[in-house]
């Protein structure tokens, strides 16, 4: 995972949540499996060179939401199962990332079917990979 997972200090986004996205997007796109388990906070600040109370924020973040589960003593790993939610804590979640994308495509400039055009192409290319097809 360490190669696969990059921040950005200049990015405006805080670090912890570069951290969360991009262990999501590893989840998401089956780069990381259920059950494998992932690098310690110290192990992973390290690699990234950042405090390991931001690794530990965005690990602790995860666990809350069910992507992440810990077992004391072995460490911190994928659930073997996306976590349940209900419809309208789903919905809240989708609204806030849906916020964040709309904002970001309106200060890149793009248009509403540019920015619908590469949603629909990170969605099939994630869900292709987490069902075993090629990203």
């Amino acid at each position: 995972m360490r190669p696969l997972l990059r921040v950005d200090p200049a990015d405006a986004a805080p670090i912890w949540r570069q951290i969360e996205e991009g262990v999501r997007r590893l989840v998401a796109s089956g780069q990381i499996r259920p059950g494998q388990g992932l690098p310690s906070v110290r192990d992973l600040a390290r690699d990234l060179r950042v405090n390991p109370a931001t690794v530990s924020k965005a690990y602790q973040r995860l666990t809350d939401g069910g992507v992440l589960e810990v077992k004391r003593g072995e460490g911190t790993f994928v659930t073997q199962a996306p976590p349940a939610m209900k419809k309208p804590e789903r919905r809240d979640a989708l609204r806030e990332g849906a916020a964040r994308y709309a904002s970001l495509g309106v200060t890149l400039g793009a248009a509403l079917d540019e920015a619908s055009q590469e949603l629909d192409k990170a969605w099939a290319q994630l869900s292709g990979a987490r069902m075993g097809g090629q990203p």
